[in-house]
């Protein structure tokens, strides 16, 4: 009678096989979550995303535009977008006094998921949500900040706003936007922004979550001397 087959080597090599793919699957997720916003890209990517103008709010008949730098991640971000933007957007956006621009300035290293944020908000934005995205993020920055990867929250807020999340998903997996928000990072960098909130407002630039009254001032009488004679 023929001995049967001694198969104990087959299946630990099956399991050395099967725990490889696994382990693949999930370091491929992990990367593609967190590290891959943060790959570095060719030149000719960034250059070609250059020309983004940032996200835009309010009248294009305003006399006064903002530029706003900011990190998704920042806490001071967070807190000006918490006490100040919301009158801000009330009584000077929505009044058509000012048109408002808001510009990606991830700060790397302290602020692992910035670039990240960054990119959900950008596809947001692909399905005219940019806005609704921005205050998810800034609402519950610190509740997300603390996750290991904070993917699946940033897709719950996807679907909180209304987008479709299947496309949503295909545009955070193909990493589109990634060069546009590098773009936007240098082009801060070459203009000396450094640190998160700054706001260019004419020729002036002030940093940091500055109150509604200083917006007010500065614009205020920014409209005085940019304004029509009659």
């Amino acid at each position: 009678m023929a001995q049967g087959m001694n198969l104990k080597p087959f299946y630990w090599g099956l399991g050395v096989v099967a725990l490889g793919g696994g382990a693949w699957i999930w370091t491929s997720m992990n990367r593609g979550g967190v590290e891959m916003y943060a790959e570095p890209l060719a030149v000719s990517e960034t250059s070609g995303a250059a020309s983004f103008p940032g996200y835009v709010k309010g009248s294009d008949a305003a006399l006064v535009e903002v530029n706003e730098y900011a990190d998704f991640q920042c806490p001071a971000c967070a807190l000006f977008w918490t006490l100040t933007f919301h009158d801000i957007e009330e009584r000077l956006i929505r009044t058509g006094q000012v048109r408002w621009r808001f510009h990606d300035r991830p700060i790397d290293g302290s602020h692992r998921f910035a670039r990240m944020a960054a990119h959900a908000a950008a596809c947001g934005d692909e399905q005219g949500a940019f806005w609704p995205m921005h205050d998810q993020l800034f609402a519950n920055q610190a509740a997300w900040s603390a996750e290991r990867n904070p993917e699946r929250t940033f897709r719950g807020y996807a679907r909180a706003v209304g987008l479709d999340v299947a496309r949503y998903d295909d545009c955070m997996q193909t990493g589109r936007f990634r060069a546009r928000i590098q773009a936007e990072a240098e082009a801060a960098d070459n203009l000396g922004i450094t640190s998160t909130p700054t706001f260019v407002i004419g020729r002036m630039r002030i940093s940091g979550a500055q109150p509604y009254d200083q917006f007010k001032r500065l614009i205020d009488s920014l409209s005085a001397k940019v304004a029509p004679s009659r």
